[in-house]
């Protein structure tokens, strides 16, 4: 039998409904329920599922085998275990990002971190500590929010992990990505993080998921990867809402 407290919550959210109706969260039109999207703007969503490079989470466009490596990851590497995101960043899954990100909407944080647990639950694991990426403290008050660490926030609840805001630090003022590219973006924000001396203790011997709105080069995740990995973190994952083409890196200058 169902409970009096999920009873109540589901008149509750039905007379909700009743009253502001569910919208669309990219167009604004009518949806089906409260966190969805209508048919149409569902359609032009790219999500990212397997095939896909083990470690990087690079889309691949043919089934290469499990764990299979893309070129990128056996020629060079990368800091973290693994990086996984729910989207390919283009038209639909930037409308969403750029809201949250400079517009705003922080009502649409619980959602895209409900998609980004379902696209990293195998990151997600008992006992992970996640780890927004930090804004300088500067860029935070021109913004007055991490729209990162609003995402990190959700998923900790909705998954009962430790948040710990405080294990990475950004140091340094670095120039906004938008027009680098990605040689320039790995130059703009190396050594621009840091483990506070107070928080290394925590961090040794961590599992920790680093979580950001957009992995495009993938320069500043391994920026940060690499702090915490010098702090003594066991393991660092990176876990993305949306994720740029690799062809189109260069040329995409807009995140």
């Amino acid at each position: 039998m169902m409970s009096a407290t999920r009873l109540a919550g589901r008149v509750l959210s039905g007379l909700a409904n009743v009253a502001v109706p569910p919208q669309c969260l990219i167009c604004g039109a009518l949806a089906a329920e409260a966190g969805a999207c209508c048919a149409q703007c569902w359609c032009k969503l790219r999500f990212i599922a397997k095939p896909y490079c083990a470690i990087s989470g690079k889309p691949f466009e043919y089934d290469a085998g499990e764990g299979a490596l893309s070129p990128e990851v056996l020629a060079a590497p990368p800091p973290y275990e693994r990086a996984r995101a729910v989207l390919i960043y283009d038209g639909a899954s930037k409308v969403l990002v750029t809201r949250l990100k400079y517009g705003d909407r922080l009502d649409l944080a619980p959602w895209m971190a409900q998609w980004m647990v379902r696209a990293g639950r195998e990151l997600l694991e008992p006992g992970v500590v996640v780890v927004p990426v930090p804004l300088h403290g500067m860029r935070r008050l021109g913004r007055r929010y991490n729209q990162s660490a609003e995402l990190a926030r959700h998923i900790t609840r909705a998954c009962g992990l430790d948040y710990r805001p405080e294990f990475l630090q950004r140091i340094r003022k670095t120039r906004q990505q938008v027009g680098l590219t990605a040689n320039q973006r790995a130059r703009n924000v190396a050594g621009a993080f840091r483990v506070p001396a107070a928080q290394k203790a925590g961090v040794a011997g961590s599992k920790l998921v680093l979580i950001d709105d957009v992995f495009t080069s993938g320069a500043t995740a391994s920026a940060a990867c690499r702090a915490l990995k010098r702090a003594g973190a066991a393991r660092v994952d990176v876990l993305t809402f949306a994720r740029v083409e690799p062809t189109a890196i260069e040329a995409l200058y807009t995140v």
